[in-house]
């Protein structure tokens, strides 16, 4: 079936890293179209009306598993860093399956409609995550199934248009959405501990997807053509999502990647549920240690109107370590980029994964394409304390 987002005027279909196990490039450069628009020819526009809440975005290329079964919330819950038992149907939540280790391997947006738990994730990660549930079924009462070909989401935000047209499409025998889930990140869930001090860049976040059935879509492209909404593509999108500090699996998490030095203890996982698979990391992490990187926003200069590209080293001036931290070295990367945006408000800004050695407030530099490098000031999400929320009881010793 065509996306018929593809098909509204203007639209450029987005590319991402080809799948060299599927003989689709020889390099991480090699690209290939995910099925979705980039945007429509007017990305600091589409953002505004996104930001406003009159665009919509469609996630077409988002996968979508379902869990049916009387047990499926207290065996999810067992598996996953959230509390899931007594969800209420039409609560939204936000959940990570981790390894043994408490690196990140999916993140899960669940919306549960009393009859099936709905897991929206991002591109490639329906098919591994059904694989996955389907082999910890054992002899319980629940169903997996990855109906990804049949359902897709799109993404809206409140307070303007789009989200009471996407609603309405039921109204009058029209297919409406099945299920709609409303993202947490603009408040701490409970049982979730922030570290930004102050007032965390989501708190103003308002995103909610719905799930409609495929044959559906023209419908909800026609609010676009109607004049009911605007279209908005995944440029759009990505923007408001760095500026919010908001983590995706896709762009933020790497084979390293622990909660913690995202600030996704906030909305995504639960400090006083029961185990689950990597509990013991994030529990020793937050009550002991550190996490080993945080995340920032930097602000880029734009006189040379270059963005870097995903994975960019970070470098900072040499700064000399505390009596229990390591100098940092003149000229030595101290992060990386996980994606950049051209902002509509506020220019070239960047999400960045640096070492929890590196000052809040050092002077950065991020390095492009061509080995140039800008000046970037830091905005500090995760804080270098972040962390170590108990004291060790010392022992008297004569």
């Amino acid at each position: 079936m065509i996306d018929p987002f593809l098909s509204l005027p203007g639209a450029v279909e987005a590319l991402g890293p080809g799948d060299a196990a599927a003989g689709e490039g020889d390099d991480a450069a090699a690209l290939r179209p995910l099925g979705a628009v980039e945007h429509y020819g007017a990305p600091l526009a589409e953002q505004r009306a996104l930001d406003a809440g009159d665009a919509i975005v469609a996630l077409t290329h988002h996968g979508i598993v379902t869990v049916s079964g009387p047990d499926r919330l207290s065996w999810l819950h067992s598996m996953t860093s959230q509390q899931l038992t007594g969800l209420a149907p039409g609560a939204s939540v936000e959940t990570l399956l981790l390894g043994p280790t408490g690196r990140i391997e999916h993140a899960i947006r669940l919306v549960d409609d009393g009859e099936r738990s709905w897991l929206l994730v991002d591109e490639g990660s329906a098919e591994p995550l059904a694989e996955y549930l389907n082999r910890m079924r054992f002899a319980l009462r629940v169903e997996v199934t990855d109906v990804s070909s049949e359902y897709a989401a799109v993404l809206a935000f409140a307070g303007g248009s789009a989200l009471p047209a996407l609603r309405g499409l039921g109204a009058n025998g029209g297919i409406g959405p099945v299920v709609e889930w409303r993202d947490p990140w603009a408040e701490v869930a409970p049982g979730g501990v922030q570290y930004a001090h102050g007032e965390h860049p989501g708190s103003g976040w308002s995103a909610s997807r719905l799930v409609f059935p495929r044959e559906a879509l023209a419908a909800v492209a026609g609010l676009v053509r109607s004049g009911d909404a605007s279209a908005a593509g995944l440029a759009a999108l990505s923007a408001l999502e760095v500026r919010a500090g908001r983590p995706t699996l896709r762009a933020e998490v790497d084979e390293r990647a622990i909660p913690h030095e995202l600030d996704w203890l906030r909305t995504a996982v639960h400090l006083t549920k029961g185990c689950y698979r990597g509990q013991e990391t994030i529990a020793k992490v937050h009550n002991l240690g550190h996490p080993p990187r945080r995340l920032a926003l930097l602000h880029l200069d734009g006189s040379g109107g270059q963005l870097p590209a995903p994975g960019a080293l970070v470098y900072s001036e040499a700064t000399p370590g505390a009596a229990s931290e390591p100098e940092v070295r003149a000229d030595r990367p101290v992060g990386r980029i996980t994606r950049a945006a051209l902002h509509y408000e506020w220019g070239g800004i960047a999400l960045a994964l640096l070492k929890r050695s590196v000052p809040e407030d050092a002077a950065l530099a991020v390095e492009l394409a061509g080995g140039e490098r800008i000046a970037a000031g830091q905005e500090v999400i995760v804080p270098a304390d972040a962390g170590a929320t108990r004291e060790i009881p010392r022992l008297k010793r004569l």
